[in-house]
């Protein structure tokens, strides 16, 4: 039984019932859950569909308004604990950034990776694995590895 984050872009279509993606992550959270693996929420996954969401569509994001937003985020949080943040992901986040020598945007993704080194949760499940292979005890995992193991 192994514990899993789901990131951004799984919570994104999780909500997202419009997503043309949305059944393969509800198959693929569901297979966990049967499998009695625990998926998690944190506060930086929040923020990054917070923003997301409310983007306008134009600019890549949904162009949801802040109620709608709100609802979102209230919903996944009745579904799925939330790893609450202590003071020392940031020493950890920095100690990755500085010793993986990482830059730009995927700072963002240290913080998801520094949450989940901090709280001993190893699984992630994400579209973006390439994202998270250099960082050591993170287990990246697509979603249709989930539904379609190999």
């Amino acid at each position: 039984m192994a514990n899993y984050l789901l990131d951004t872009n799984v919570a994104l279509r999780l909500a997202d019932l419009s997503s043309p993606q949305n059944a393969l992550v509800t198959d693929a959270v569901a297979t966990l859950l049967e499998q009695q693996h625990v998926c998690y929420l944190s506060p930086q996954v929040i923020t990054e569909l917070w923003v997301v969401a409310t983007r306008p569509a134009e600019v890549n994001g949904l162009g949801w308004s802040a109620a709608r937003t709100t609802e979102e985020i209230a919903r996944l949080m009745d579904e799925f604990p939330l790893i609450e943040e202590s003071q020392q992901i940031f020493s950890v986040w920095l100690n990755l950034v500085t010793a993986l020598s990482i830059l730009g945007k995927r700072a963002h993704d240290a913080r998801i990776a520094a949450i989940m080194l901090e709280y001993g949760v190893t699984h992630l499940l994400t579209f973006n694995t390439k994202d998270f292979i250099q960082v050591p005890g993170i287990i990246a995992v697509d979603p249709q590895a989930v539904v379609s193991p190999s």
